[in-house]
């Protein structure tokens, strides 16, 4: 009865077109007054303990540090860096938008960001190339979803936060799998080209390679400077936000200098508004959150699937279904607030490492972002790049399936996350 009272009001609210922060306070409520202990003071004070947390200051500057990389010019530097070595294969231009993809993830955590600014760099130059726009957008779309994955990543912070997990274990155990999500879409691309007849950009000189690596060095040096102060205790994520967000600044303002002051208002404007948005989520999840664990939803969950408990990789395959499900009509933040505090009981009963559950669930929420009919990612690049959401949606199908496979590979070989996670921290 409970579990039918809290999906009830949940799904009942959404449906009706309630935002989803207020569905979830909705469904608090709901829960509450199912129990006979409706408050109003309680659920005021869970939902301003909710966004009180020292880890999720990392949200507001991993979205600066994202809105700066786009507008100071470090994204345009890594597309030519990465144009540059790979430009002149066949189907090159794809091949630049994974390369690009993987090394802006380590710079701005946010699927949204990244996809804006490859759509708006990339996409107009492989229709000019005469690339398939459908297929061309499609790849664009799949390859912003390793922005999650690879550290930093504001979805990592938000399950860290969530499940009560080390951020920093997360950050690091998410490096191989996002590398290994971008080979993936290197791997289908390369089938899906091979018998196209597009003429490829010249292969660049040595001497324009070593250009355009010295152009972007301070581009690149930011994802070495988080990993490595994460890897050896330098800063905690958190701090790490902040590093990241000062050093974007400076390298836009003093040595790029293609970020005048006039634009910082904006800028800050912008990662407010978004951080603001993901914040009332957190705080509204929290009402739910609590009201679960009093309402004993997991426990009642728990003896649902008692059968699954000794068999951890079908409970998995179980969990990352209901994900994928969820994720065709919900964002990643609440997907992963409304989800997490249901499934990390049932994760520790069944003896699964909380790290690597969550590494698994944020790659599927992240492709939760390309899959129709919501896919958020696929809205970005559909109104930045100008092309149909008919178009886009067609031409992710394949890249989709791709990672979706790279994802049930991790689940029945866990050591792929597990022994490069161990190796990265210790």
């Amino acid at each position: 009865m409970t579990i039918a009272i809290f999906l009830g009001a949940l799904l009942g609210a959404m449906a009706l077109g309630v935002p989803i922060s207020f569905s979830l306070l909705v469904c608090g409520a709901a829960l509450m007054w199912h129990l006979d202990m409706f408050d109003a003071q309680i659920l005021a004070q869970n939902t301003i303990e909710g966004a009180n947390s020292f880890p999720l200051l990392a949200v507001p500057f991993f979205m600066l540090a994202g809105e700066i990389m786009n507008a100071g010019g470090l994204s345009r530097r890594i597309v030519n860096f990465a144009m540059t070595l790979v430009g002149h294969v066949r189907g090159g231009l794809g091949y630049v938008g994974i390369m690009a993809a993987v090394i802006m993830a380590a710079l701005s955590g946010s699927a949204v960001a990244d996809a804006a600014a490859l759509a708006a760099l990339l996409l107009p130059m492989m229709n000019r190339a005469g690339y398939d726009t459908a297929r061309s957008a499609g790849l664009l779309s799949s390859a912003s979803i390793i922005a999650p994955v690879i550290p930093p990543s504001i979805a990592f912070v938000v399950f860290g936060v969530a499940a009560n997990v080390s951020i920093s274990k997360l950050f690091m155990a998410g490096i191989a799998p996002g590398v290994l999500l971008g080979a993936a879409l290197w791997l289908t691309w390369w089938v899906l080209v091979r018998k196209e007849k597009i003429q490829p950009a010249p292969r660049a000189s040595r001497a324009e390679v070593l250009r355009a690596l010295r152009d972007a060095t301070f581009a690149l040096v930011l994802p070495a400077i988080v990993v490595v102060g994460l890897k050896f205790g330098v800063f905690t994520p958190t701090e790490a936000a902040v590093v990241a967000a000062v050093y974007a600044l400076f390298v836009s303002t003093v040595v790029y200098r293609e970020l005048k002051l006039s634009q910082l208002y904006g800028l800050f404007l912008a990662a407010a508004q978004t951080t603001a948005v993901i914040m009332f989520l957190v705080a509204a999840a929290m009402v739910s959150a609590w009201m679960i664990t009093v309402a004993n939803l997991p426990a009642e969950l728990t003896s649902l699937l008692k059968p699954l408990l000794d068999q951890p990789t079908l409970l998995l395959v179980m969990l990352m279904v209901i994900t994928m499900l969820v994720g065709t009509a919900m964002d990643m933040t609440p997907t992963i607030l409304i989800l997490t505090p249901v499934f990390m009981p049932l994760v520790k009963a069944a003896g699964i490492d909380p790290v690597y559950f969550g590494v698994l669930f944020v790659i599927n929420n992240a492709i939760g972002l390309i899959t129709p009919p919501v896919g958020t990612v696929l809205s970005t690049v559909a109104g930045v790049g100008k092309v149909s959401m008919d178009q886009v949606t067609k031409g992710v199908w394949p890249f989709m399936l791709a990672q979706f496979a790279v994802m049930f590979l991790m689940v029945f070989f866990p050591a792929l996350v597990t022994v490069p996670a161990r190796w990265f921290y210790g």
